[in-house]
């Protein structure tokens, strides 16, 4: 595996940098910058909070939720004071988004798994029930072109006569947000891919099968709510037929007002996300500037407040966060006590 550490030289040039960066806007910050997942956010700040309280002399770190791409946008602009520290993700960081940071500068990147997360679909608890769905059933109802045709589903009894004869309206995450990703990739991808030909569509032509596989209706059967996950929460509540789709930490927190779907079968919950069964389960990350590790106060720490609260009975875990395994919280610890870099030619 691709590591490679901070030689001194290196450190001392990002300082150099960074500082020059900083003096145009007024000196470098004395204070972390965080952006990006709505999911991570309320883990972030939690975080953020537990390293002011336990060190007075770091400034609360300031987290903004901007969603996954979108941060990943502020983050790769450059290296400077001007620029976010730490970009928290609900998936992993794209080749794409790697090749645009290396264009700014931002070419020594560590990546760091913090927990896990799943993509929960739910319900009203005053909802209709019988939402038993499938990825398939999702990409029936939600896709612009189910299987390259117009859809014309309006009722969720049109896509399965098993479901309800209830409206297909579906408050989800907008394009920026990394929760939009994963239920591309996670769940209409695979719905898509229950048919053959679509199936042998993304050997043949990855292009036309993202566009015919991935593509979003857009005629208010699924509403943008935005990366504010609670105002999701309050739209289900004012409307108990509609499906919500947001982390599953959202969930977890509003027990006593939703209620999970399942997907094939199987529960949103703790256990289902960890062992990965749920097939809307993922990975959460932090993506932290090397460049600025020596130049920005406190950032070093934060990364290390990180580790400390990802354990099983942790501070993450009592936010909601699924911890992830044994043998993934170790190989992450060593990469955020050393600052290991990220290997791009892992990335897709």
């Amino acid at each position: 595996m691709f590591k490679q550490g901070l030689t001194t030289g290196t450190v001392l040039t990002a300082c150099a940098l960074l500082a020059a960066c900083g003096g145009s806007q007024g000196g470098t910050r004395d204070q972390i910058r965080a952006v990006g997942s709505s999911t991570v956010y309320p883990f972030a700040k939690a975080v953020a909070d537990s390293l002011a309280k336990s060190d007075p002399a770091i400034k609360s770190p300031i987290i903004e939720s901007t969603g996954t791409g979108a941060g990943m946008k502020l983050f790769c602009k450059g290296v400077g004071a001007e620029h976010p520290d730490v970009e928290n993700a609900s998936r992993r960081m794209k080749k794409s988004e790697y090749e645009e940071c290396a264009k700014n500068g931002v070419d020594k990147i560590v990546e760091i798994q913090v927990g896990l997360d799943g993509i929960a679909f739910a319900e009203a608890a005053a909802g209709p029930s019988g939402f038993a769905l499938t990825p398939a059933d999702v990409y029936k109802a939600l896709a612009a072109n189910p299987f390259g045709q117009p859809n014309t589903a309006k009722l969720w009894s049109d896509v399965n006569p098993a479901l309800p004869k209830e409206p297909i309206l579906v408050y989800g995450p907008p394009s920026t947000s990394g929760t939009r990703d994963a239920l591309k990739e996670l769940i209409l991808a695979k719905g898509c891919e229950s048919d053959p030909a679509m199936k042998a569509l993304k050997t043949s032509d990855k292009d036309k099968f993202d566009k015919i596989c991935t593509e979003v209706r857009s005629d208010g059967a699924y509403v943008d709510a935005g990366e504010n996950d609670n105002l999701i929460v309050q739209k289900l509540e004012a409307n108990p037929a509609a499906v919500g789709v947001f982390g599953f930490s959202y969930l977890e927190e509003n027990g006593d007002k939703l209620r999970g779907l399942p997907m094939t079968g199987v529960m949103p919950t703790y256990q289902t996300i960890a062992d990965f069964s749920y097939p809307g389960a993922r990975p959460l990350y932090i993506y932290v500037k090397a460049a600025h590790l020596d130049a920005i106060r406190g950032l070093k720490e934060f990364v290390a407040e990180w580790a400390k609260a990802w354990s099983k009975g942790g501070l993450l875990a009592k936010q909601g966060m699924v911890v992830a395994p044994d043998e993934v919280q170790a190989k992450n610890a060593k990469i955020a006590a050393e600052f290991t870099l990220l290997d791009p030619t892992t990335l897709k």
